[in-house]
């Protein structure tokens, strides 16, 4: 006999502000949204920064044992890897890169003009941070989006409500943006074994019954026993749609040793990761001339 699965509520634990980090020798100014500070507790995401740059940038530096995820939130953001990919992505297009072994890249505004961008970084589990790298292009108007009553989701990883996003996976994530017009509600499906968290972009949103404003991180817990989940994102009256980025993983449950641009389970394999990369194990610094 069939037996029906139960489908759990998710409840927010806690609410976090945005920490302001200013201009350093990479960006105009940022803002931390996930702070890597304690790992265990955001597991498996490790940072979410919001950047903001334009003569400057992220120029070529090495990354492993991790994935990132960009979103471009105004200008033009230039890529280029040793993986031979460049290229432009513009408001709206997300780049999903696996570092795995160890990858090379920079990130730049194009024509050094300007770049606003969310970036994610996604912890690897031990067997996976030695994976084959890879970059994928995600742009905006070739996602798959969900349209509900007052309520738009834009689908970028996992598959939500039976739709699948384009991003392929090293490791489950589910991720999406949710446009929710004012007055209206929605309950989001999220496998219940995920530790999930909303940053909301734009607007005010009630998350699992907390009010949570923009630049503000809802965190949302995994739910012991239930396969299925719902979290309710809710607007009140106003004039403008609210936005939030929402996205979900599996907790990995190991140790995380951060060592600049390398994630891994310990100080030996950082201390690795750093003599592979000055040996040239990661490959050459590409000599790749700026997009025109």
């Amino acid at each position: 006999m069939q037996t029906m699965q139960h489908t759990a509520r998710r409840t927010v634990a806690r609410v976090e502000d945005a920490i302001p980090f200013g201009a350093d020798s990479q960006v105009d100014d940022r803002n931390v949204l996930i702070a890597p500070f304690d790992p265990a507790r955001t597991d498996p995401f490790l940072l979410l920064s919001e950047d903001w740059f334009s003569t400057r940038g992220f120029d070529w530096h090495p990354h492993r044992g991790l994935e990132t995820v960009t979103l471009v939130l105004d200008g033009v953001l230039e890529h280029g890897d040793n993986l031979g990919h460049t290229g432009a992505l513009t408001a709206g297009d997300v780049q999903w890169m696996t570092a795995g072994r160890g990858i090379i890249h920079r990130e730049l505004a194009f024509r050094n003009e300007r770049a606003h961008i969310l970036q994610l970084w996604v912890n690897l589990p031990s067997d996976l941070k030695m994976a084959e790298m890879g970059y994928q292009d995600l742009r905006a108007g070739t996602r798959p989006v969900i349209a509900r009553d007052g309520a738009r989701i834009d689908v970028i990883s996992g598959t939500v409500d039976g739709t699948a996003g384009a991003a392929s996976n090293t490791r489950p994530v589910t991720g999406m943006v949710v446009t929710l017009e004012p007055d209206r509600r929605a309950d989001q499906a999220l496998p219940g074994g995920d530790r999930a968290f909303v940053y909301v972009m734009s607007g005010e949103i009630t998350v699992g019954g907390r009010p949570v404003r923009a630049g503000q991180v809802a965190w949302s817990h995994p739910v012991p026993g239930a396969e299925a989940s719902t979290i309710s994102l809710a607007t009140g009256d106003g004039d403008t749609p609210s936005v939030a980025m929402v996205y979900s993983a599996r907790p990995i449950g190991e140790p995380v040793v951060m060592g600049g641009p390398f994630v891994m389970t310990t100080e030996a394999e950082i201390t690795q990761a750093f003599t592979d990369f000055r040996s040239g194990k990661f490959g050459a610094i590409p000599r790749l001339a700026r997009v025109a």
